[in-house]
């Protein structure tokens, strides 16, 4: 399997399981009654989403009869995908955030949270629990996970749906090249950007406002 067609096959999987999920977060809304969620709620549901995610895509990385070493660079290029998507969530939380922030308090509040610090905890955790199933594979494999793998590989093969989410993951490969180089780039400016005086200034008053958490910030 190339890079690409690894990429492009990850974008289906992130677009169906996405789409399972928020099937299953209707339901848990239909059981709530559309009760506003707390705070907690909001991450805990997340951190479930977001482990369940990491483990059916190591999941996908070995599945099939591969060598290690090409394991190996599925999994490390798995990785830096999912890190890549979980930034560019955290950013569009971020974004929202900002937009909520400007609009002022006129504009209609949301039913979920937005938390800067919990949201990067979520992820950093996500994102250390793949890292140790390359230690521990056996407990990549357990009854939710394996429902979301044959799930996703069914849906994934009917004819209709399987070719919406086809293109989905097109975009998505196009989607994350976009971002990796932004993030190049993004990188290189911080690395040139000269320092001085004024600079820590703006630095003080970014840190001072990624600090500051509006707690009805929609997630997705």
């Amino acid at each position: 399997m190339n890079l690409f067609d690894f990429v492009f096959r990850l974008g289906v999987l992130f677009a169906i399981y996405g789409f399972i999920w928020g099937i299953i977060d209707i339901g848990l809304r239909i059981l709530s009654s559309g009760r506003k969620r707390s705070v907690n709620e909001v991450y805990v549901i997340k951190a479930i989403k977001y482990f369940v995610l990491v483990d059916v895509t190591f999941l996908f990385c070995i599945d099939g009869d591969l060598t290690g070493t090409v394991m190996a660079n599925q999994v490390i290029f798995a990785g830096i995908i999912l890190l890549t998507y979980f930034i560019g969530k955290l950013q569009k939380g971020q974004n929202k955030s900002m937009l909520f922030k400007f609009a002022g308090p006129g504009m209609p509040q949301t039913q979920k949270v937005f938390n800067l610090r919990a949201e990067t905890t979520v992820i950093a955790l996500a994102l250390v629990i793949f890292a140790l199933f390359w230690f521990f594979p056996t407990y990549a494999r357990n009854p939710v996970s394996t429902w979301f793998s044959e799930s996703i590989t069914n849906i994934e093969n009917t004819p209709i749906f399987g070719f919406i989410f086809k293109v989905i993951g097109f975009f998505f490969l196009l989607s994350l090249i976009f971002k990796m180089m932004s993030a190049f780039t993004f990188l290189i400016n911080r690395g040139t950007r000269p320092t001085g005086d004024n600079n820590n200034g703006i630095d003080h008053d970014d840190r001072q406002n990624e600090n500051h958490f509006d707690d009805y910030e929609e997630v997705d």
